[in-house]
């Protein structure tokens, strides 16, 4: 596995872990939402088509700022990934 599939799995488990926190709650349909966000940058990453998929935005931006912005917890597996974009 190279390093952005392995980055982009890290953030996978990041935000699995805020949305484990908020199931039940309203909030937790979101951050289930960007979580299969994030599983569409590991299947880019795994083809090859990263910067496809962002066409131009940062992770963050794809991922949704405020939702980034609501779950800080997030920002170190971004930004390891936004080193390989």
């Amino acid at each position: 596995m190279c390093s952005i599939e392995k980055f982009a799995g890290k953030l996978i488990s990041a935000i699995q872990k805020e949305w484990n926190l908020e199931l039940g709650e309203p909030q937790a349909d979101e951050s289930e939402n960007v979580m299969y966000k994030a599983h569409d940058l590991l299947q880019a990453a795994k083809e090859n088509d990263f910067p496809q998929i962002l066409c131009g935005k940062t992770v963050t931006e794809y991922l949704g700022k405020d939702w980034i912005k609501d779950h800080p917890s997030v920002l170190l597996a971004i930004e390891k990934l936004d080193g390989y974009v």
